[in-house]
């Protein structure tokens, strides 16, 4: 039996799809289908494996579509936050912001925003009634009880008996999946139907001033080029310093663009707050309030929501709960692991808030909403800069965190196509869980929604599940291999439905995760 050093394991209730439901997306009335499991707790590392394998959370609830069924695949992406460089979009948001904050300067015409979430109300709309229909019967403290004198009673009898296992059960937990490329990849560039996106053949569009003055260097140095490079070297500038305001003209950083500093009179004063989504942090506490009236602000305006159907409950349950135990490691990051809320105070009143998860390899973004009144700020687009910045500054102390997980890409659905515009980013491949260039991926998913991303055809899935009587079992106050629990069992469906979360979760996260049976 596996034996856990230091805090709690995963315990998960598992349900498979039995059923498909109405698409938020397509709004196709039976077109949608995922398998869920809920989660009593878990820790950030498998958390981690599961989201590099597909799988998404909404509070406790975590879901993974089934792909090659589902009318809208969702497919898993990530932006690499180190190479990340502001798009010129991107800066008229960051410059916007700047103005407003320093002159008050409000933008004139209506302005279109990308709300960076993971549209969860619509997504998994199904998922949640189900949920509902379950009404799990489960005493959380009676569990954690049970899963604590068992874990203790268990570890005395491991240390004694399985040494050598314990070490590598504790050396398999700092693995990471999905790292790999694809090993035969090809790159293939084909034009876009219209409206369906850059053209990625082609060179970046340029200002038609910068093609003017080019074209004038250029025509300058045909008809003299000793002249002109005289004329540079005569005032200290080598040949080599073509054009002349290279230097001058180097990018800002998204840093220098969010951190710009502000006149000592500037209209307006932005703080952003990480506040510990857990009722045992003041902070957290004494905001909650202000915090649930925006979000029942932002769900009637933006998603059209009954007020009715924005109650204290569903927003606890789906925006503040969290199956994540907190983790503050010597090696982490200052603010620990587990889940946060990312609050935006506006001259002292939060008008956005951003729920996210920090992992070991990266900053989650789960959801967020914000006071509609100032949708002209583009807070959807801000916001997502403001986290990629926040997990470059993370990846400083904790190298190995450095990435920034958007949720699901869906190339079939326009509202969320705009996550590929955060470049570079990656797809998750649906079959081998490798990571893949977003570009590689395109030209495949104009032809069909569900692609295998891989190009090599002997690829497979490295961590799938290759030992399921390993799978580890809570049972009766009991925890057990799947091998010791099945001969216990009769019914026939009840190994279907393992054997298909040992496949879906992986290997690694079957030996340390606790399939609670009931």
């Amino acid at each position: 039996m596996a034996f856990w050093a230091g805090g709690s394991p995963s315990i998960v209730d598992y349900f498979p799809s039995e059923d498909f439901y109405r698409c938020g997306y397509c709004k196709n009335e039976s077109g949608s289908r995922s398998n869920g499991m809920w989660a009593h707790s878990m820790t950030v590392q498998d958390y981690q494996d599961l989201i590099d394998r597909g799988w998404r959370r909404s509070g406790k609830y975590v879901y993974k579509p089934v792909m090659n069924q589902t009318c809208c695949p969702q497919y898993t992406i990530r932006c690499r936050p180190l190479q990340f460089q502001p798009s010129k979009s991107h800066k008229k948001v960051l410059k916007k912001m700047l103005k407003f904050l320093a002159k008050g300067e409000v933008p004139k015409g209506s302005c279109e925003d990308e709300p960076m979430d993971s549209t969860m109300d619509d997504a998994v709309a199904g998922d949640f009634a189900l949920i509902n229909k379950l009404d799990i019967q489960c005493d959380l403290k009676t569990l954690s009880d049970d899963v604590k004198d068992s874990l203790e009673s268990e570890g005395k009898n491991s240390k004694k008996e399985e040494p050598h296992e314990l070490l590598q059960a504790q050396d398999s937990v700092g693995e990471k999946l999905g790292s790999g490329e694809p090993s035969h990849s090809v790159k293939v560039h084909t034009v876009p139907k219209p409206g369906k996106g850059a053209d990625l053949s082609k060179p970046p569009c340029r200002k038609a001033k910068e093609i003017r003055k080019e074209r004038k260097r250029l025509k300058r140095m045909q008809q003299n080029p000793a002249g002109e490079t005289e004329g540079f070297q005569a005032q200290g500038h080598p040949p080599s310093l073509f054009p002349p305001k290279a230097k001058s003209n180097q990018p800002k950083s998204l840093e220098d663009l969010i951190f710009e500093s502000l006149p000592e009179n500037a209209s307006h004063k932005l703080e952003v707050r990480l506040v510990p989504a857990s009722f045992e942090d003041p902070e957290f506490k004494s905001s909650f309030s202000q915090s649930f009236s925006l979000y029942v602000k932002y769900q009637v305006a933006i998603h059209q929501d009954l007020p009715d159907e924005c109650g204290k409950t569903e927003f606890t349950r789906f925006l503040c709960s969290s199956p994540l135990e907190a983790e503050t490691p010597p090696n982490g990051p200052d603010c620990g692991y587990g889940s946060f809320h990312q609050q935006y105070w506006l001259d002292g009143k939060i008008i956005a808030v951003g729920v996210i998860d920090i992992l070991p390899n990266c900053v989650s973004s789960v959801y967020l909403y914000y006071d509609p009144d100032y949708s002209f700020l583009s807070l959807g687009v801000y916001s997502a800069l403001r986290e990629i910045a926040f997990a470059r500054q993370l990846h400083e102390k904790t190298s190995q965190l450095s990435y920034y997980y958007m949720g699901f890409y869906i190339h079939s659905c326009p509202k969320m196509k705009y996550k590929g515009q955060y470049r570079p980013s990656d797809l998750l491949c649906p079959e081998t869980y490798v990571w893949v260039p977003i570009e590689q991926c395109l030209p495949s998913l104009e032809n069909s929604k569900y692609c295998r991303f891989n190009q090599d055809p002997e690829a497979v899935d490295e961590d799938r599940s290759t030992e399921p009587d390993r799978l580890q079992v809570f049972h009766k106050r009991a925890i057990m291999p799947y091998g010791v629990y099945k001969k216990q069992q009769k019914d026939p469906s009840e190994e279907a439905a393992v054997l298909q979360y040992a496949s879906l979760v992986g290997q690694k996260c079957s030996e340390r995760m606790l399939l609670f049976r009931n």
